[in-house]
């Protein structure tokens, strides 16, 4: 009995071989940007490593940081964190084919901390800072309702 939801002259056999195909296309892809995620954030953490010797070794030697070096830093260190969120993002949707909505929320609470530290607050207009204020609390309360919904199942 044919499947009437096909469209005609479309064989079932056709259109599983099509999905197959793009279901190992998509795990190449998946799995590439991992594999490029990894050395993005291996690299981040070589050059925040260089970052840091170099600031205690340029005289005056073993002086505490500056703010604009210190701002450089955290900035760094957040982007390394965000690189890892997505990399554990990754790994879950390899595993268990689902992206997980809870890291995603990680994610974006990660970045807009980063954007908040590296922010320059004496030029920045008001609505700017209510607008990520909204943003940051948008996402804390989305992050609660995961997390809420994800422990009563």
């Amino acid at each position: 009995m044919p499947d009437e939801r096909l469209e005609p002259g479309i064989k079932k056999g056709a259109i599983e071989k099509m999905n197959k195909f793009l279901s190992k296309f998509e795990n190449f892809t998946v799995i590439a940007l991992l594999g490029m995620m990894v050395v993005v954030v291996f690299l981040a953490t070589i050059e925040l490593g260089v970052i840091l010797y170099n600031q205690m070794v340029s005289p005056p030697l073993y002086i505490l940081l500056d703010l604009n070096d210190m701002l450089r830093i955290f900035g760094f260190f957040f982007m390394i964190l965000i690189g890892l969120e997505i990399i554990e993002t990754i790994k879950v949707y390899l595993t268990k084919e689902v992206i997980p909505v809870e890291i995603i929320f990680l994610v974006a609470i990660i970045a807009i901390t980063r954007k908040v530290i590296l922010l320059d607050l004496k030029n920045l207009n008001p609505l700017t800072l209510i607008c990520i204020a909204a943003i940051i609390l948008s996402l804390s309360f989305g992050y609660y309702a995961v997390k809420k919904a994800l422990n009563t199942h």
